[in-house]
């Protein structure tokens, strides 16, 4: 006969159904209050006790006095794989009315003149059968969990927060199959040492001892309605462990607790930066988009697919997308479609093809622009001066032009703090775009179209095509190294999402002519953020320190045009503040019309000579280190 292993005993006990398993207690509980009472006269008498029939009746008795209050205690109902310390105590509490009924029917008997009951065995049989009862379930519990525990071997994990949505999430992960949650941290001491949903909560500083213990790989942070900074203090702790950190979202993206184990997500940069942002301005979010023609070129890049999805949220009567790639704009127009109400208009084409601009334009009636379109990666345009000049300056020009000549109510250009003292191609390229569209502004106030011409400046986004986040996600899961160009550059970062919402309400803020920058908060260092993602998935960096560690981070150098640290303004006492606290306003320099048409000339020049070295000069002299406020700048033609 094969021998059960208790893996074979708890799939058999966990198949009963629910009548056979209540069944199977009552008769345990039964048995085991009888021994008790017998076991409490051997140890009152000091030898092996044979009851007479009288106290074999009371023995018999024993549990038929116990099982009605162990019923009402609800004994019964727990679920044995789930049992915590709250049902230690309805035992205890239960054996405590049990004995002392059972003592009260013993000294009555002994008052009838039947076999006496030595004072102390009541006690002793309390003693005794809250060791055999509590005991027997918690040891039932640990046999019902022995094959998911060696099923989830290497597996299991730690949900940092003993709340309501850490135990919901416990309650998914076990019906799951992927892991296995081991224990609860959490910060307040009251539930240090508790059990919560049969789960023991632990402090926070006993995680080293915990991952030996449980061989812990992983930890769910669950603080929804934490602020941001406190949800990095935690990730930071935690991410001095050789730990895989993940984090449930904030509350605003749980739906009443259901399916939290696919709501868990990794963590990103962005949960380290503890940024709050500052709610939305519905007013601003939507006067220049509801009921309006809108039409994002570059609307399959990182930057304008999520400027589209943010504007056909706000009902817009009609969407034009202009995209050059045919892959980028077949997705995000059947993403749009999927999702919105209103008319959406592909169109696949440039904005340099100043037909193509025209005529959308006017066929269409467009009210507002959002202009995305820009070759951005520093390296790549560095590589190909010509085009990134022709793409972001020309291309802009031709749609700048365009939508003055069409009476376009609003135009906002998406521009970069790279544009500022720019040190390659395409910081360069970005700021004589902000001058075509400084430029423009001037003629609709000369005129008096009242049309408004404004850009707005950030810095990076998280996760954008052209971000290093990307490049180092995939250079860990690659087993590294991280590459980084310098251990101090640093750089500023925004969620996508905050980026385009502050540009959407920046650009209904606009008069004419602005050049608005977006609060980017705090720089962070890049070598910072390449060992942060390292250690957050789960690896250690290897160094001098730790030569044995996983993945090393490579210093490569500057690339060229590069720069160790990145600005907003041109001169740093440009900043004004708006009625958005995180949207500021800078008078930057300007040209005059005739100065920068001269300008544009010489460009097309060197452009269909197809010279380089003419080209880049070009853009480096007339975007150099020039400060002003509210006036033109000179000396450009020179610079030329």
């Amino acid at each position: 006969m094969r021998r059960l292993v208790p893996e074979h005993v708890s799939s058999y006990l966990i198949l009963l159904p629910r009548l056979g398993k209540q069944g199977l207690m009552l008769l345990a509980d039964a048995a085991m209050l009888m021994f008790a009472a017998w076991a409490a006269y051997s140890l009152r008498l000091g030898e092996w006790f044979s009851p007479n029939r009288a106290q074999m009746l009371l023995m018999a008795i024993a549990p038929l006095l116990a099982m009605p209050i162990f019923l009402k205690m609800g004994l019964y109902r727990s679920v044995i794989r789930y049992l915590g310390e709250q049902a230690l105590w309805s035992i205890v509490k239960g054996m405590s009315l049990a004995a002392l009924s059972w003592a009260v029917l013993a000294f009555m008997t002994q008052m009838t003149g039947l076999g006496g009951v030595p004072r102390a065995v009541p006690l002793l049989y309390w003693l005794m059968g809250t060791v055999l009862i509590g005991g027997s379930r918690f040891s039932a519990r640990w046999l019902l969990w022995f094959p998911v525990r060696s099923r989830f071997a290497g597996r299991q994990v730690l949900i940092y927060g003993a709340g309501e949505a850490g135990r919901q999430l416990a309650a998914s992960l076990r019906r799951g199959r992927d892991l296995f949650p081991a224990g609860f941290l959490d910060d307040d001491p009251a539930l240090h040492g508790k059990d919560i949903g049969g789960l023991r909560v632990y402090p926070p500083e006993h995680l080293p001892a915990l991952i030996e213990r449980f061989d812990i790989r992983d930890v769910i942070v669950t603080l929804p309605s934490a602020s941001s900074a406190r949800r990095r203090e935690v990730v930071t702790f935690l991410e001095q462990h050789p730990l895989r950190v993940r984090i449930l979202p904030a509350l605003t993206d749980i739906a009443a607790g259901r399916h939290l184990v696919n709501m868990v997500r990794e963590v990103d940069i962005g949960d380290l930066l503890g940024r709050d942002p500052i709610g939305a301005d519905s007013s601003l979010l939507s006067r220049c988009i509801r009921g309006k023609v809108i039409l994002v070129s570059g609307a399959g890049g990182s930057i304008g697919s999520e400027l589209c999805l943010q504007i056909v949220a706000l009902a817009p009567a009609r969407m034009i997308l202009l995209e050059t790639s045919e892959h980028a704009l077949y997705q995000i127009d059947r993403l749009l479609r999927s999702i919105g109400d209103c008319e959406i208009i592909p169109c696949l084409g440039s904005v340099g093809d100043a037909a193509l601009v025209s005529r959308l334009l006017a066929e269409f009636q467009v009210h507002t622009i959002y202009h995305a379109a820009a070759y951005k990666h520093v390296p790549l345009v560095e590589a190909n001066p010509l085009e990134g000049a022709r793409n972001n300056v020309l291309g802009t020009l031709t749609l700048v032009q365009a939508a003055f000549a069409a009476g376009v109510q609003t135009f906002v250009l998406i521009s970069t703090d790279k544009a500022v003292r720019p040190t390659n191609i395409m910081g360069a390229s970005k700021r004589w775009a902000e001058l075509v569209v400084q430029s423009i502004a001037r003629k609709v106030d000369a005129q008096g179209t009242g049309q408004q011409f404004s850009a707005v400046r950030f810095g990076n986004v998280l996760g954008s095509s052209g971000s290093v986040i990307p490049l180092f996600r995939d250079q860990i899961a690659q087993g590294g190294p991280v590459t980084v160009t310098h251990p101090e550059v640093t750089r500023y970062f925004m969620s996508i999402h905050e980026a385009v919402e502050l540009v959407i309400q920046a650009g209904s803020m606009a008069l004419g002519g602005e050049v608005f920058l977006l609060d980017m908060g705090e720089p962070v260092r890049i070598y910072d953020l390449a060992h942060n993602m390292i250690r957050l998935a789960g690896h250690s960096v290897r160094d001098e320190d730790q030569p044995e560690g996983d993945i090393e981070i490579a210093i490569t150098g500057l690339r060229p045009g590069e720069k160790l640290y990145e600005e907003l303004l041109i001169a740093s006492s440009n900043a004004e503040g708006t009625a958005h606290a995180k949207i500021m306003k800078g008078e930057e320099p300007w040209l005059e019309e005739e100065v920068l048409s001269g300008l544009i000339a010489q460009l097309r020049t060197a452009l269909d000579a197809h010279d380089e070295a003419a080209v880049r000069k070009l853009l480096m002299g007339v975007a150099g280190d020039r400060s002003g406020r509210g006036r033109p700048a000179t000396g450009f033609e020179v610079a030329a």
